[in-house]
């Protein structure tokens, strides 16, 4: 797998079969290896490790349903009253961020109604914080720590 824009982690990798997996700590099992789930893994450590994010308040594949329909966010924080806080959606790191992504995250968002929004590429990262009062967001100039969320 390519090297990523992420501190490297302790990662569990096994064969199953022909299909590489990789032991994803949220969901406690061992899922297929594809590119945007090394992604995932790399950037849920990220967050752990580096910013404080607890493990015990995050979710990967959290389904909404939008519109009637059930879509699957990647990653969702939540705070401490259990509440939605942040979004973050991953890419392959092939794949470009444009503004279809952005407005994938933004749908999941009317659903959720965080304060915070992430996408990753696993080489280029974006945060936004989104203020409601304002009905603005903010693109924040790095990922934020836990505290720095509440």
């Amino acid at each position: 797998m390519l090297e990523l824009n992420l501190p490297p982690f302790e990662k569990k990798i096994i064969q199953n079969g022909d299909k590489a997996q990789i032991f994803d700590v949220i969901r406690k099992r061992y899922v297929a290896l594809t590119p945007e789930e090394w992604v995932r893994q790399h950037f849920v450590h990220f967050l752990i490790e580096q910013k404080g994010y607890p493990l015990s308040h995050m979710s990967n594949e959290q389904q909404v349903k939008l519109n009637g329909m059930s879509r699957r966010c990647d990653t969702v924080l939540y705070d401490s009253s259990l509440q939605p806080l942040l979004i973050a959606e991953y890419k392959a790191p092939n794949v470009q961020i444009t503004q279809k992504t952005f407005d994938q995250i933004c749908r999941y968002n009317i659903v959720l109604k965080v304060k915070y929004l992430i996408v990753s590429n696993g080489m280029k990262h974006f945060c936004c914080q989104i203020d409601y009062d304002k009905n603005s967001y903010t693109f924040l100039p790095d990922i934020p720590t836990y505290e720095e969320l509440k």
